[in-house]
């Protein structure tokens, strides 16, 4: 299934977050976060201005950013656990 965010949202992949601690202590499922980390599968063509220009995003698809734990929505895509979220969910860029 394809997916094409429109305006200012972008789609993002959950990366996975580490299944063992620095002291070499495993996590159970039960116990860990949602990470905060992703990357941009898919995003919008950008925003509408005030006099009607577009207003490309700063994201683009590749980028690995990190978000706030509660952005965005849920949806699976091809069994797949994706957010879809607003250009201004987005904290940073990880280079």
């Amino acid at each position: 299934m394809k997916l094409k965010p429109l305006n200012d949202r972008v789609l993002v992949k959950r990366l996975e977050s580490e299944e063992k601690t620095a002291g070499g202590l495993y996590i159970p499922d039960t116990a860990k976060e949602k990470p905060s980390k992703g990357q941009v599968v898919a995003a919008g063509p950008g925003k509408l201005g005030e006099k009607g220009e577009r207003v490309a995003l700063a994201v683009k698809a590749g980028d690995q950013v990190l978000f706030n734990k509660y952005a965005g929505t849920e949806i699976k895509l091809d069994g797949v656990d994706h957010l879809v979220m607003r250009e201004e969910d987005i904290l940073a860029i990880i280079d």
